[in-house]
């Protein structure tokens, strides 16, 4: 069966899977409603929270990624079940006055260790946000509004990655061959943004992102449908529900954050859209205006132009073999961890070409598993993205349930005797995505709410990106980039010129990520919106970004973000922040640093989601770092080295 658990051999297992994990749970509530405060309690919630996230977790992932149809359709059915079952459990009063008579109890509650306490505090904060409070009436209303807001997100979700067709006849000749022809119509299915014709590219931009009127119905109503929640359970907005617990608290810090980041950005973004505008000019006199389609080119333009890095370079450089070399090298220098390829059983994997890997400490043994599904293949969605399978807890009976995640990444299958060769790019979201499932490795708690990257947003992507810095320095890279033929080592001046090449046009890009988070905190706060979704992100683009927004296009509608990060896009920014301050303060002066290594899995890894971001963060930087600070993290990234400015020069 699927990640060895015996039942999903068929898609119908996912039918016995659910009915076993829903029976476990009735019987779990009632011995919760049962027992007397103390413990006991937490681990009963944590059981039941844990036989409902084996299900939930793992139809996740397969209702994306299987092959298989009837098995993503069983996935997606288990997912909209046990889901409807959690909201329900989340509004149960007899079940939350169990928790509650135990948060009552001082004497009880003294005795607890933190972390005990702490999950007993998250439990109960679920029920909160949920409105356990109401009465019954509301109390339904808020169930009910839950599993309307999980259906709309599927939804718009489908939506945001539908191709839009048009008359072939609409377009000049020249340019159909690039988009994928259906009989009399054209199908675009992105922006093209890496071609080289700016006629492509303005066609794809406004086709692609061309206004419909299904997709605006969908998201109008998801924003209301959260914004209503969000006050039934007492929350100002949506945004403010969805910030607590946070390293951000609340919409107000989030704000603060992004204009004083936004302020300290403007010149050099100013300078970065001339510079495209020169190069624009210099390549199409006629028509020199710059606009949104152009920006993600020409600044790829400039930067190989600058720094002459064609990605063909690199390549034979990056095999995945190397690159993976390169991961188990590092995590063996810093943290004492091995990975170790697996034999699988017959059915465990959903691809042949799915490669599981045992991770294992020097001294702790087995820590648990990563599937590593690495390559693109038909149906399989485009994106970079870590999955946790099972949660890590400690089991009733002492022993350590182990964790099990997923890594998906959509490389290119080898040519015929050569390798997989990774662009720079691509070798950085491998190192990105491991980051995580390192997170998950290590996150070692005893409760299964709270392991591994089951932690706030804005710190989740801490150990992702923390890792883009080690990808991204040569002692680092120099000691798995070879190329495939010759054993040649990568040469510095290469390492130089990839790394200084991503700081050009970098403000501006880090700009339109502001724009992106602006825009969620607007959608996610005071409702009802002032304006239409539309006439908000013609407002904001051109407040915020600086181009000018392209009339009858929607590009909020293609957000997809706003369903799994929905109030939180900022946290990719203030997490980078983060990383940005770890890696300089800790690791920039030597990347193998094995106490460092320590010290980052002691303060920051160990802890998942059963310690307050703030804290875990001071632990490692010794000090609670301000906005301000955060910000200039964030800026001083920017700024060129003076080294490979001169070498380069």
């Amino acid at each position: 069966g699927l990640f060895g658990v015996p039942e999903l051999s068929c898609p119908e297992g996912f039918q016995e899977a659910q009915d076993k994990a829903l029976q476990e749970s009735e019987q779990l509530v009632q011995k919760a409603c049962s027992t007397p405060p103390g413990p006991e309690t937490v681990r009963i919630f944590d059981q039941l929270s844990d036989s409902l996230c084996r299900v939930a977790d793992l139809a996740d992932f397969v209702k994306v990624a299987h092959p298989d149809f009837a098995f993503r359709e069983a996935a997606e059915e288990a997912c909209r079940n046990v889901g409807t079952v959690v909201e329900k459990l989340n509004t149960d009063v007899e079940l939350c006055q169990s928790l509650r008579r135990l948060l009552a109890d001082e004497s009880v509650m003294s005795s607890l260790d933190p972390e005990t306490r702490r999950v007993a505090e998250l439990f109960m904060f679920d029920f909160e946000i949920s409105g356990i409070h109401l009465d019954e009436e509301k109390r339904k209303k808020a169930v009910d509004l839950n599993v309307r807001i999980l259906d709309l997100c599927n939804e718009f979700l489908i939506g945001t990655h539908l191709p839009n067709k048009i008359d072939k006849h609409v377009l000049p000749e020249h340019i159909r061959y690039n988009f994928i022809a259906e009989g009399n119509y054209l199908q675009v299915a992105g922006l093209h943004a890496d071609c080289p014709d700016d006629l492509v590219r303005e066609a794809a931009y406004k086709i692609f992102l061309h206004s419909n009127a299904q997709q605006l119905s969908r998201l109008e109503e998801l924003l209301a449908s959260r914004n209503s929640l969000a006050q039934l359970v007492g929350y100002d907005t949506f945004a403010h529900r969805a910030l607590q617990g946070t390293m951000a608290k609340n919409p107000e810090t989030v704000r603060q954050f992004l204009e004083k980041l936004s302020d300290q950005l403007s010149k050099r973004t100013q300078k970065d859209f001339e510079m495209m505008t020169k190069m624009k000019m210099k390549l199409n006199p006629q028509n020199s205006t710059l606009m949104p389609w152009d920006h993600p080119y020409y600044s790829g333009v400039l930067r190989a132009e600058r720094y002459n890095i064609d990605p063909g370079l690199y390549c034979p450089f990056f095999s995945l073999g190397a690159c993976m070399e390169g991961l188990n090298s590092l995590f063996s220098q810093l943290l004492g961890i091995s990975l170790y390829a697996e034999q699988t059983k017959r059915g465990e994997i959903w691809s042949e070409d799915v490669r599981k890997l045992a991770v294992v400490h020097e001294t702790e043994g087995l820590l648990g598993y990563i599937y590593c599904d690495f390559f693109q293949r038909p149906d399989k969605p485009h994106q970079d993205c870590h999955f946790t399978v099972r949660g890590g807890r400690l089991r009733e009976n002492g022993e350590y349930q182990l964790p099990v995640v997923v890594l998906m990444l959509s490389l290119p299958h080898s040519a015929r005797g050569a390798p997989t060769l990774l662009s720079p790019g691509m070798m950085e979201n491998l190192f990105h995505e491991m980051g995580h499932a390192m997170h998950s490795m290590l996150g070692r708690t005893r409760y299964q709410h709270v392991t591994g990257t089951r932690c706030p947003t804005d710190f989740a992507e801490v150990p992702s990106i923390l890792m883009e810095y080690f990808a991204n320095d040569y002692r680092v890279v120099n000691q798995f980039a070879r190329h495939y033929k010759t054993g040649q080592p990568l040469p510095k001046n290469m390492v130089s010129r990839l790394c200084e090449s991503k700081k050009v046009c970098a403000a501006a890009d880090m700009q339109l990520q502001v724009f992106y988070a602006v825009l969620d905190q607007i959608y996610h706060g005071k409702h009802p919106l002032k304006k239409s979704t539309t006439e908000i992100l013609k407002e904001t683009q051109e407040k915020v970004y600086g181009l000018p927004y392209v009339p009858n296009t929607a590009w909020q509608l293609r957000f997809s973000h706003l369903v799994g990060y929905g109030a939180k896009y900022y946290s990719y920014l203030m997490s980078r922040a983060v990383a940005s301050m770890v890696w300089k303060q800790c690791f920039a002066q030597n990347p193998f640093d094995r106490a460092m290594g320590e010290r980052y899995r002691r303060e920051m890894l160990a802890h998942g989601g059963r310690k307050e971001p703030l804290l875990m963060v001071q632990g490692m930087l010794q000090k609670s770092p301000s906005v301000e600070d955060f910000v200039d993290a964030l800026v001083s990234d920017l700024d060129h080295d003076f080294e490979t400015f001169i070498m380069d020069s």
